[in-house]
């Protein structure tokens, strides 16, 4: 099993992946809210949106923008079952414990937190929108 750190590792080898970012208002969003908060609507979106055997929308169900935590699923391939097959090995047509979910969870959260102390993160989110 591997660590987030490994996780982020891996996920940042892929120019998809690496190529979502906090854009500022995502960021000030994170600012007004509070991570603890930001964890509350993170477990939420995963419980509702991930965990269940067959996700409404599966492929299509996490927007890519709109709130910090759509952008980290993107980068942490946590968006849809597919990405988590691939990613995590993590069978698509079964329901996620809650210590899958929560693992989801610490591994979104630490990507937010890791974007939020980088300052060069909205940077190249409005360069990546400009192309």
């Amino acid at each position: 099993m591997q660590t987030i750190d490994e996780a982020l590792k891996k996920l940042s080898r892929s120019s998809f992946r690496a190529s979502f970012h906090l854009n500022a208002e995502e960021k000030e969003y994170v600012r007004k809210k509070g991570m603890d908060t930001i964890r509350s609507h993170c477990r939420d979106f995963v419980h509702k949106r991930l965990a269940p055997a067959y996700p409404l929308h599966d492929g299509s169900q996490t927007p890519t923008h709109g709130h910090p935590v759509f952008p980290a699923q993107h980068a942490c391939a946590c968006c849809c079952r597919g990405c988590l097959q691939k990613w995590y090995r993590v069978p698509k047509g079964t329901l996620l414990s809650e210590v899958q979910q929560e693992k989801i969870v610490n591994l979104l959260m630490a990507w937010i937190e890791r974007e939020m102390n980088d300052p060069e993160s909205a940077e190249r989110s409005i360069q990546k929108r400009e192309e």
